[in-house]
């Protein structure tokens, strides 16, 4: 019945407009009658359900059905994180100040939970420094994240009522990023995103790493440009790709400083990823989790854990030149999953 309520809700979901840009690309990108792509796209729906969002980032039109089966769509990514995470546990990574508390160890940086202090607390936090970051506590993709600049805030009462009437949670010091990952966008916290799964007997595994970075005038990572990272060297792996998913666009440099990405040799992955095993095994109900990781002078620290991770930045054709999804190893390490 809630796969039942999910699809109809989907179906009222459809944007026409859209629905129409993604047949239109796919007729770009491959030639193929405009008829077809739309009726390949519904049966698609059905059969591996992906939308047409999923059709046209993985470039379903050119897989074959062995081929298709084997990707990680939004009604699986779904379905898996139902399956994967228990609900009354994935508040511990949703709310950031909780998430902050657990994850004490693993946390480089100073930060203050905005409820829990005093106005001489907070104004005593940001004295002295150059920039702070305040965040909301449930945002997501850098929503209700705000980078304050102290030299825009000489009146410490005006910055304290800032932040008070913005409905901030968090107040963290900015991270102090290791030279070669602030070279890669120097405006932005450029976060590895880790993903971690935990197998039936409860050992977590690293499935995935991609190395995200700011673009233009961002001061977040978010949306902007990612590339797969080899989690045992460090070493990028492929080009990056565009946050803005549709678009196909690859990347062989990044635009803004022109940093060679393949081969680029990133600071301190492993023991990043390691660090993500450890504390995969914090929280055991909640056995996926995607990470966001930044790597300081002294080595990572969590920024946060999301444990509703984003199904399509791993799949993308320029990152899979063997055509092959990702559920195939979903399904080796949680057995008991099923389409």
């Amino acid at each position: 019945m809630a796969d039942i309520k999910y699809y109809i809700r989907r179906l009222r979901g459809i944007n026409l407009d859209h629905l129409k840009e993604a047949v239109n690309a796919v007729h770009e990108r491959t030639g193929k009658n405009k008829a077809v792509i739309f009726l390949d796209m519904l049966g698609c729906q059905l059969k591996y359900g992906a939308g047409y969002y999923d059709y046209l980032i993985f470039g379903f039109a050119d897989l074959t059905a062995a081929q298709r089966a084997t990707f990680v769509t939004r009604t699986l990514s779904r379905k898996l994180n139902v399956f994967l995470n228990d609900e009354k546990y994935t508040d511990l990574f949703d709310d950031k100040a909780k998430f902050n508390k657990l994850f004490a160890k693993y946390i480089r940086r100073k930060w203050l939970v905005l409820a829990e202090s005093t106005k001489e607390q907070v104004l005593d936090f940001v004295r002295g420094k150059d920039e702070v970051f305040v965040k909301i506590l449930d945002g997501e993709c850098s929503h209700g994240c705000e980078r304050i600049h102290m030299k825009d805030w000489p009146d410490p009462e005006a910055l304290y009522e800032h932040i008070q009437k913005g409905g901030f949670g968090l107040l963290e010091d900015v991270v102090d990023q290791h030279p070669d990952t602030e070279r890669l966008h120097p405006g932005s916290v450029n976060c590895l995103r880790i993903i971690t799964l935990l197998d039936d007997d409860g050992e977590p595994h690293c499935l995935y790493v991609v190395q995200k970075m700011g673009l233009g005038d961002s001061f977040v990572d978010c949306n902007c440009l990612y590339a797969p990272v080899d989690p045992q060297t460090g070493k990028i792996k492929f080009p990056a790709h565009s946050g803005n998913t549709p678009l196909g666009i690859v990347y062989e440099e990044q635009p803004d400083t022109h940093v060679k990405l393949v081969g680029y040799q990133l600071p301190f992955v492993p023991e990043a990823v390691a660090m993500c095993l450890e504390a995969a095994r914090v929280v055991p109900q909640v056995r996926y989790v995607g990470w966001d990781v930044a790597v300081s002078k002294d080595g990572p620290e969590f920024v946060e854990g999301n444990t509703y991770c984003a199904h399509d930045f791993w799949q993308l054709p320029p990152h899979t030149p063997e055509k092959i999804g990702k559920l195939p190893e979903f399904q080796k390490y949680a057995k008991g999953f099923k389409r």
